[in-house]
């Protein structure tokens, strides 16, 4: 994805600045350093003038720091002036492996503990900077959108906090329901699907494929995520199908009905190599079931790709799929934490979205429309029609 921005005619909205809290730090910093190379590659007089002051720099980080108290109390110091800056604030608040101390104990932080972390900054800032913007890759309280009885709204609570703060525009990824950018009709909400990146790290790690309709297919875990696979399905030229939970709604287990059956709607997948493809894993037993279910219909390779890997209760149940046969390889994005032991996983590849982030933030600063960027559809046929001639290069050299 080559820069977009290629001549200096738009002005910025302001200083480009960028706060990437500890919880997203090797992220933010790969987003800067392709920032940094983007502007330091741009050539015009312009950028001598008063407008574009400090356009090009060695880093558009800003020096934040959230310190504690032994109570756990937090604040936020910012060391340097934002007066006037355009501000990208980037948190992720599925980090489970920072920590912090509260009277003699090691506490793990939580999404709670993120977001206020999140709110500090923006309080510390105090109106200073000219926009503020937050990313946040996993939307805080996603899960939590929509009331279904005596329930709290929170996802929506937590929008309506950061717009009366300040924020203007508000940039997540494969939100579990995109309507709940209803609860800030008045400002920016964009929710980025990151479906080129799986394919283009998929075609690169997985030799052998043939996209097409006889030997390819999209399959959606769940009615939720259908939309994603007919999405997917519908660029590449290609079949979907999904599951449905047959639930038994004459008892109750741990307050909700039981599934009795995973059902499968759509075409034969006999032989076919698949892609299941969600928003989020946690704990991991639904896809595992669902690989299993595919298997058992005897399909080919299969492509776990998720935009969230939580994996709330480890990697084990991975690993005794992956031995089985059950799936071929995982796919999930550096958009949150990723643990040691995960990247070490011989089935896992990781999809890495900082430079779509660093496009985004550079396109935003120049106060340009993102619509080309959220439709990757072209980008995704050029990476299949490329890895086909690869293809077709290497089976020639393969049959001399």
């Amino acid at each position: 994805m080559a820069q977009d921005i290629k001549s200096l005619d738009s002005l910025p909205v302001g200083r480009l600045g960028l706060i990437p809290l500890e919880s997203i730090r090797t992220l933010g910093s790969k987003v800067d350093k392709w920032l940094v190379q983007w502007r330091s590659e741009r050539d015009s007089s312009a950028i001598n003038s008063f407008s574009f002051e400090k356009y090009q720099r060695d880093s558009y980080c800003i020096s934040v720091e959230n310190p504690r108290f032994g109570s756990g109390e937090g604040k936020c110091v910012i060391k340097e002036s934002v007066r006037g800056d355009d501000i990208y604030i980037l948190v992720d608040v599925c980090n489970y492996s920072l920590t912090y101390r509260m009277a003699g104990y090691e506490n793990l932080m939580s999404p709670d503990d993120h977001f206020q972390d999140l709110k500090r900054v923006i309080a510390a800032i105090g109106g200073k900077a000219r926009r503020l913007n937050v990313i946040m890759p996993y939307l805080y309280e996603s899960r939590q959108s929509i009331r279904t009885g005596r329930e709290s709204l929170d996802c929506a609570t937590a929008l309506q906090e950061l717009i009366s703060m300040g924020v203007e525009n508000i940039i997540t990824f494969d939100a579990h329901d995109s309507r709940i950018q209803n609860a800030t009709p008045l400002h920016g909400f964009e929710t980025v699907q990151p479906s080129y990146q799986f394919i283009k790290a998929l075609l690169r790690s997985v030799k052998g494929l043939k996209i097409d309709n006889d030997h390819f297919m999209i399959i959606s875990p769940d009615e939720g995520s259908m939309h994603r696979a007919i999405y997917l399905a519908n660029i590449l030229g290609v079949d979907m199908g999904m599951f449905y939970k047959r639930l038994d709604y004459s008892r109750y287990v741990d307050g909700r009905h039981p599934i009795a059956a995973y059902e499968f709607l759509g075409p034969r997948i006999e032989g076919k190599d698949v892609i299941l493809i969600d928003d989020m894993i946690s704990s991991g037993d639904t896809v595992i079931q669902i690989a299993s279910q595919l298997k058992a219909r005897k399909c080919g390779r299969i492509f776990i790709c998720s935009t969230f890997g939580i994996f709330t209760n480890g990697l084990e149940k991975f690993d005794e799929a992956f031995a089985k046969g059950q799936f071929d390889k995982l796919l999930t994005t550096n958009l949150v934490y990723q643990s040691p032991e995960l990247l070490s996983k011989p089935y896992y590849v990781s999809c890495d979205m900082s430079k779509y982030i660093a496009l985004i933030i550079d396109t935003l600063n120049h106060d340009m429309s993102v619509s080309h960027l959220l439709n990757p559809v072209d980008r995704i046929k050029r990476a299949v029609d490329t890895y086909n001639k690869e293809e077709a290069e290497r089976k020639k050299k393969e049959n001399k």
